[in-house]
């Protein structure tokens, strides 16, 4: 693949499936807390959805006796287009093979990620039908706004821990086309973290340094709420509901997102945010942020809790004299 040349095979993220050991627990949170809802269930998966989502799901929840990602699902533009990154995948020898899909969607392709992460690309997929208690008022929404919760509008990104960022800076762009729109070099030349996009979104994933020197551990996963004081309400019902906020409300530095993050009951991040940039420059120029920058913490100066450096999923025990 020609990098100087952008590639749009790759549409938008679709879905990521998260695994948790305390599934009735985990399900309970995102329906009634975090105000998705259920479009069906298969096995020990439990699919859901946001209520602006066109597609049948975008969480696929899976019991299981660990937690993390299970993989990561991204649609892409056409047919056509999911064979040519088919065999550009191949070319990088990451490929696992065809999979027949699930209830959201038909075949797909799946491939690792330097570190270990499992990633799949689909074109054929099932359109969410909503019942007719989930029915819209408007014709141009997928689902009725039904106020549960936080009652998130949209899927919005990942982050995923590595070992070796620097070598998924180069691994997006080649296999999903990804632009780099922003990144974290230290003083010593490590990328300490990497944020990617498929669209005009200011990014669709975010790979950050794993502390600990794990390969293949989740960081979070983000639903998008359309206003700030969304988020400031966020906050309220997860106190209500006795859950733990480990930093925010506040503002990103990079990003320029407003966030807030917590765990579900089977410890995966969870993070709600609004706000953001949109990018329509073809030349886009990734901005890059120094370790000096980085250490004057968020945009109006709250550091970022220690935790948010070290904890990802599955928990692993964090090594002598390391640090984020």
């Amino acid at each position: 693949m020609d990098l100087s040349e952008p590639c749009f095979d790759v549409a938008h993220l679709g879905h990521v499936e998260l695994l948790t050991d305390k599934p009735e627990e985990s399900l309970d949170f995102f329906v009634n807390v975090y105000g998705l809802t259920e479009s069906g269930r298969e096995g020990d998966s439990v699919y859901l959805r946001a209520f602006d989502d066109y597609e049948f799901h975008t969480l696929k929840l899976t019991a299981s006796n660990t937690t993390g990602m299970g993989h990561v699902g991204y649609r892409t533009t056409s047919e056509a287009a999911l064979e040519r990154r088919v065999a550009a995948i191949e070319k990088m020898g990451l490929g696992l093979g065809w999979v027949e899909g699930d209830l959201g969607h038909g075949r797909a392709y799946r491939f690792n990620s330097p570190d270990g992460h499992v990633f799949e690309l689909y074109w054929e997929t099932n359109r969410y039908v909503p019942p007719e208690t989930e029915r819209p008022a408007l014709k141009n929404i997928a689902q009725r706004y039904h106020g549960r919760g936080v009652t998130p509008r949209r899927l919005d990104h990942f982050n995923l821990l590595a070992v070796d960022v620097a070598a998924i800076r180069e691994f997006m762009p080649a296999a999903l086309g990804s632009r780099i729109t922003e990144q974290i070099v230290l003083d010593d030349g490590t990328v300490a973290g990497c944020w990617f996009t498929v669209n005009n979104k200011s990014y669709d994933v975010a790979y950050t340094r794993d502390a600990t020197g794990t390969r293949g551990r989740f960081h979070h996963i983000t639903y998008a709420l359309d206003q700030r004081e969304h988020i400031l309400r966020a906050a309220d019902i997860f106190l209500e509901n006795g859950v733990y906020i480990e930093t925010g409300p506040h503002k990103h530095a990079i990003q320029q997102t407003f966030f807030l993050y917590t765990y579900e009951p089977g410890g995966n991040r969870i993070e709600v945010s609004a706000g953001g940039y949109l990018i329509f420059a073809p030349d886009w120029e990734p901005i890059v942020w120094t370790q000096a920058e980085r250490a004057k913490g968020q945009a109006w100066g709250l550091q970022t809790a220690e935790s948010f450096h070290i904890r990802g999923t599955p928990d692993v025990p964090m090594p002598a004299g390391a640090h984020g």
